[in-house]
């Protein structure tokens, strides 16, 4: 059994004495708060119980990283502290979520619902039914392990907390989670310790639909690997390294759209010391399968929790399996699977060098006495048969491993087909798919169609052919196809009343005119069916079944399914899962599991900002766009793939900017995260533009490596909750730290920053608003005044770059537009062309400091601008909106 918790008790957290290195960081934090409490708008009390959770000290940058809970009557604030930064002993930066006058807003001091009866209130109001927790083991008196209630994968731990609410009230509550029987959702939930209200609730499976598609981030915890089934062969290889080798798309082949497979030797790094079939830190391989100390990699095919197969590479450690991706994806699962493992040790072993390490919390089986807590390697899961067109990662607190589900993917351009070959009806069908039984076979299944029938008991459903009641035909459908119309009972209930009168699949017909849906499975429920079974529109259908009532005998229909494309092929959406262990483990330290969940949040922009990176090659352009997940989606690599606009600085392709996040249709996370990693990507590029590409994506010194950096220790500066504003300033605070980038060069690098958050809308005078609302935000395209003054000096010493002389924001714009120019060029002319090169602007203007240019008359479109002088010119690309 796929056992996915080890138990995470509340003890991680320390008190103020600890010490480290000698250094009291505890009374520091507190004085400097104390110090600067009008400014923070903070009493004593909200900092007089702060504790630190967590001190990590980040070797890439030298910092120590220092995370608190705020707490008051000795119970702590969920998601309340301060994450502070200490460098040589001092204080470099400090990200705050304190709540603040916290003692007139606490509730009460002692629990009336008891954690038994929390439990079971929250599980109603999740949906999971009733249950039956008791106490399993008592901490102390605020906090408590259950046991699994039969509703929970795991125990359940209990703890008191004060929840903040929406009418500013600090509420006691009981801080539980609650891992669903189908392991598909991990609940994290507060309930009100005095009514049993369910306060908030969080998903650590977080839902990470890629648009119109279903991809969600399983946030899961698993226990010791020494407590798994060890159904697999294992063995002990001589050397350290024994010549592993792994058949791939490597590195940075984002698809086999992308480039081919190669043989890849012996690709471990430092970051994986012992190799990546290691999990005792002792010479020899321990596995010769696709197991290490960083992952497991296997098949899913089943939808199950029980361990899948997993590749054999022999003693040799030879993992060279045939793939031909033209074909079904079943042809080909130990290759797929290799590849997964493969770049789940890559990112690995690459983010390790920015900091991903023991200490920050990474996934390991074996932390080789380095820090942190053991036993949470990666559970990746190739061709995971419980959805499709999917991707999922599991983030848990330190100690719980993290779980892969790649699904298999069916956006061919085909779809599943019904072929009847005779009669009145002879035709094609489209038909869906179950997402809870067997997918209809790529060689089809072939059999005579039969109406399913029931008596009619129930008063719900009046309709003899929805079978929501007992069949009365059974005999009648052994063997067969069974067809049925959609009413008031379930898919599931249909299709397993059809299955066991003898049914060898279903085709339900809809009951309105919309086109056909996938069958789905209700939340918490189980289900028996194995058949496969699909959904067509209501005219064909209607038609069948009236053929089938007339007497008339349809035989031999063949169903067949899409070929699928295996999501562990795509390289660019294994890294963007893992993407999202590194984000949540960083936010707000290792055991803030839940950080990431508020409404402005860029966990979706992170991922693709890694896997992008992961994939760069040195042939990329800044204005060329890139796609997200092309390959899994069946698009060629100049499509969007998975996002509403490719990556590019050019606003002609991607106009994204921060006031985007207010608009309702850009959807929550997916959307939200695409206009963070635009500029994410936009400062990359910048920062590439300067100090080149450097292709040692583990230890170069180029832009894009400096870029990498600033993100990564931008993620461990900020605050949990973070919203885009707080984001910008933790990679503005990340470039003191940061050994990439030289002293004397440390004011370019904010200057490149500024710019490239600016041209989005996230520049000085932006306005985030509350990180837990997504549509307060306001757009500003401005950068400090001292900044302005430092930057142009820094840039008019480059005044050939003429990319970084002269900026135009905001763009796309209104026709009020503003011409910064860093450097002196004296009298020259602006002009403005519409797309068929006629000009419809033109103003002279000395070009020194900022230009104003009112082009408000223009009608929306694309334009060039063109700015000229005795001795250069430069054009740019404009919208008007």
């Amino acid at each position: 059994m796929l056992k996915l918790y080890k138990l995470m008790l509340f003890v991680c957290v320390f008190a103020f004495a600890t010490l480290t290195n000698a250094q009291d960081y505890g009374t520091i934090i507190r004085d400097h708060l104390d110090a600067n409490r009008s400014t923070l708008g903070i009493t004593t009390q909200d900092i007089s119980g702060l504790t630190i959770t967590d001190e990590v000290f980040s070797r890439t940058s030298q910092t120590t990283h220092v995370y608190t809970n705020q707490s008051i009557n000795n119970i702590p604030v969920f998601n309340g502290g301060v994450n502070v930064a200490f460098k040589d002993g001092s204080i470099i930066h400090v990200a705050s979520n304190l709540q603040k006058d916290i003692a007139s807003r606490v509730n009460a001091t002692a629990p009336v619902v008891t954690p038994t009866q929390a439990a079971s209130q929250a599980a109603i109001a999740l949906g999971l039914g009733s249950s039956n927790f008791s106490l399993n083991q008592t901490i102390s008196s605020q906090e408590f392990v259950l046991t699994q209630g039969g509703v929970s994968l795991e125990e359940v731990p209990v703890k008191l907390v004060y929840q903040p609410t929406e009418d500013n009230a600090l509420k006691l509550a009981w801080d539980l989670s609650i891992h669903t029987l189908d392991a598909k959702h991990w609940y994290s939930v507060r309930v009100d310790a005095l009514s049993g209200e369910l306060l908030q609730q969080h998903d650590w499976v977080v839902s990470c639909t890629f648009e119109s598609h279903n991809h969600e981030a399983t946030n899961s915890v698993a226990q010791s690997a020494s407590e798994f089934s060890m159904n697999q062969q294992t063995a002990i290889a001589n050397e350290l390294l024994a010549g592993e080798q792994y058949n791939v798309f490597p590195m940075p082949i984002e698809s086999p759209n992308h480039g081919d497979r190669s043989v890849i030797l012996e690709p471990q790094t430092s970051a994986s010391p012992f190799g990546w079939h290691d999990n005792d830190g002792a010479e020899g391989a321990d596995f010769t399968i696709t197991r290490g100390n960083n992952v497991w990699a296997f098949e899913d095919i089943d939808g199950g929790d029980d361990i899948g197969e997993s590749p054999d590479g022999g003693a040799d450690l030879n993992f060279d399996f045939p793939l031909d991706d033209s074909q079904d994806a079943s042809t080909f699962t130990e290759a797929a699977t290799v590849n997964l493992f493969y770049w789940n040790n890559i990112i690995h072993d690459i983010f390790y060098e920015y900091g991903f390490d023991e200490e920050s919390g990474n996934f390991q089986e074996n932390n080789y006495g380095n820090g942190g807590t053991d036993d949470d390697f990666v559970f990746a899961l190739s061709q995971a048969g419980s959805g499709t067109n999917n991707a999922t990662f599991g983030t848990p607190p330190d100690g719980g491993s993290g779980v892969m589900r790649m699904f298999l993917w069916t956006t061919s351009g085909e779809v599943p087909n019904a072929n009847i070959p005779s009669g009145s009806q002879m035709g094609d069908y489209p038909i869906t798919s179950s997402t809870f039984s067997s997918i209809w076979p790529v060689e089809g299944i072939t059999g005579d169609l039969a109406l399913a029938m029931d008596d009619d008991a129930s008063a719900e459903s009046d309709d003899p052919l929805d079978i929501c009641d007992a069949i009365t035909n059974p005999a009648d459908l052994d063997g067969k196809i069974a067809v049925l119309r959609r009413g008031q009972c379930t898919f599931v209930t249909k299709v397993e009343a059809a299955e066991e009168a003898g049914a060898i699949a279903v085709i339900i017909v809809n009951n309105v005119g919309d086109a056909p849906i996938n069958l789905g499975i209700g939340q918490g429920d189980t289900t028996t069916a194995t058949i496969p079974a699909g959904m067509v529109t209501q005219a064909a259908g209607e038609a069948i079944i009236a053929a089938l009532q007339n007497g008339e005998s349809i035989e031999d229909v063949l169903i067949t399914g899409a070929r699928r494309i295996d999501g562990s092929l795509d390289n660019g959406i294994i890294a963007h899962e893992y993407g999202h262990g590194i984000s949540n483990r960083l936010t707000g330290g290792r055991f803030a599991a839940g950080c990431l969940q508020n409404e402005e949040q860029m966990g979706e922009g992170w991922s693709d900002y890694f896997g992008m990176m992961l994939t760069m090659t040195a042939d990329d352009t800044a204005e060329e766009g890139r796609g997200v997940g092309t390959y899994a989606v069946n698009q060629p690599i100049t499509g969007p793939g998975i996002r509403p606009a490719r990556y590019s600085t050019d606003f002609s392709v991607n106009p994204l900017t921060y006031d985007d996040v207010n608009n309702p249709n850009i959807s929550r996370p997916h959307g939200i995260g695409t206009v963070w990693a635009t500029m994410l990507w936009d400062m990359t590029w910048a920062f590439i533009d300067q100090y080149g590409f450097d292709a040692d994506i583990y230890n170069g010194t180029g832009g894009n490596n400096i870029a990498l950096q600033l993100v990564m220790d931008g993620l461990k500066l900020q605050p949990c909750s973070p919203g885009f504003i707080e984001g910008r300033d933790a990679i503005l605070a990340a470039v003191e730290i940061n050994t990439l980038i030289p002293d004397d060069e440390k004011d370019f690098a904010i200057c490149t920053i500024w710019n490239a958050f600016a041209a989005r809308g996230a520049g000085f005078s932006a306005e985030q608003g509350s990180s837990d609302n997504r549509f307060d935000q306001v757009e500003a395209f401005d950068i400090p005044g001292d900044v302005i003054e430092n930057c142009e000096e820094l840039l008019s010493v480059n005044e050939n770059d003429l990319d970084t002389v002269f900026s135009i924001f905001p763009n796309p714009s209104n026709g009020e537009i503003t011409v910064r120019i860093a450097g002196t060029f004296g009298e020259g002319q602006i002009r403005i062309y519409d797309i068929n090169g006629r000009e419809v602007y033109n103003k002279p203007a000395t070009l020194e400091g900022s230009v104003s240019v009112n082009a408000t008359g223009l009608s929306r479109g694309v334009y060039i601008m063109n700015i000229t002088s005795d001795s250069n010119s430069y054009t740019s690309k404009l919208i008007i909106e």
